[in-house]
């Protein structure tokens, strides 16, 4: 098993995340390029999906990859996963989350870390087109979202997806959602997020007036706070706490059937 040892340089995680989101090279040769694909949800709303385009072996593995919050194929960690999906000769798709392709979902629903549902009608309308069954990884909020998946399906997974991975993934909920907002974490990470998230959320609710209410919306200082308002509620959670408990992958890994791929 290779293990990773970051540079003498650059210790430490809060380092190693922000330099390799700001500062680091996202890819080999030329940027990848996508061509975009829009499904219609099973609820009417829609998703958009990018494809590489590049060129693959007849029967070529397909790889997955889940984006993480208010993340999209454009980020980083997707760039970097399309490099090595060319240099491989393997196909390569980035589902966008909901609202998260540049364009607002028209569905009064936006997504979260426990959407397992819509991660299975995505691998499903996938594996269609696949000669075997794919290779998926998830960045953090999308890790945990697909290692839920995979608990939820049982030993029916392995026939959809030969591998599974999760990258830097909060599948214990409560606890990542503590330390992400105090201290350092907060006012790097958490402010970050809302800084985007709650723009979105008020556009959200412009679309369906009465969704949730805005003033305790504009008042939310942590990720907390806004799942208090707008995601647990909005997605059939009690509160954060209901939330944060239902969605954890961890108390689920051992549900997990999918075989170890090489």
């Amino acid at each position: 098993m290779l293990s990773y040892r970051a540079p003498a340089w650059l210790p430490g995680g809060n380092l190693q995340t922000i330099w390799a989101a700001t500062r680091s090279r996202r890819h080999l040769g030329p940027p990848p390029q996508f061509q975009r694909e829009r499904w219609t949800a099973p609820d009417g709303d829609f998703i958009d999906v990018d494809h590489l385009v590049a060129d693959t072996a007849p029967g070529a593995r397909h790889l997955v990859l889940f984006h993480g919050l208010e993340g999209s194929s454009a980020s980083a960690y997707a760039q970097a996963f399309a490099g090595v999906a060319r240099q491989l000769g393997w196909a390569y798709s980035v589902p966008h989350f909901r609202g998260c392709s540049g364009e607002p979902n028209r569905a009064p629903r936006a997504y979260h870390s426990g959407d397992f549902e819509e991660i299975g009608w995505i691998l499903t309308r996938l594996r269609a087109r696949s000669a075997q069954p794919l290779l998926a990884v998830g960045i953090s909020l999308g890790g945990n979202a697909l290692l839920r998946w995979a608990q939820e399906s049982g030993d029916s997974a392995a026939a959809t997806a030969a591998a599974v991975a999760a990258v830097s993934s909060p599948i214990d909920l409560a606890a990542a959602g503590r330390a992400i907002d105090q201290g350092f974490n907060w006012l790097v990470y958490s402010r970050m997020f809302l800084a985007t998230m709650k723009p979105r959320a008020l556009a959200k609710l412009a679309l369906h007036p009465g969704l949730f209410d805005r003033q305790r919306l504009l008042a939310a200082r942590t990720l907390y706070e806004f799942d208090d308002v707008f995601t647990a509620p909005l997605h059939g959670y009690r509160d954060t706490p209901d939330y944060w408990a239902r969605a954890s992958a961890k108390p689920h890994l051992a549900r997990i059937r999918i075989r170890r791929w090489c």
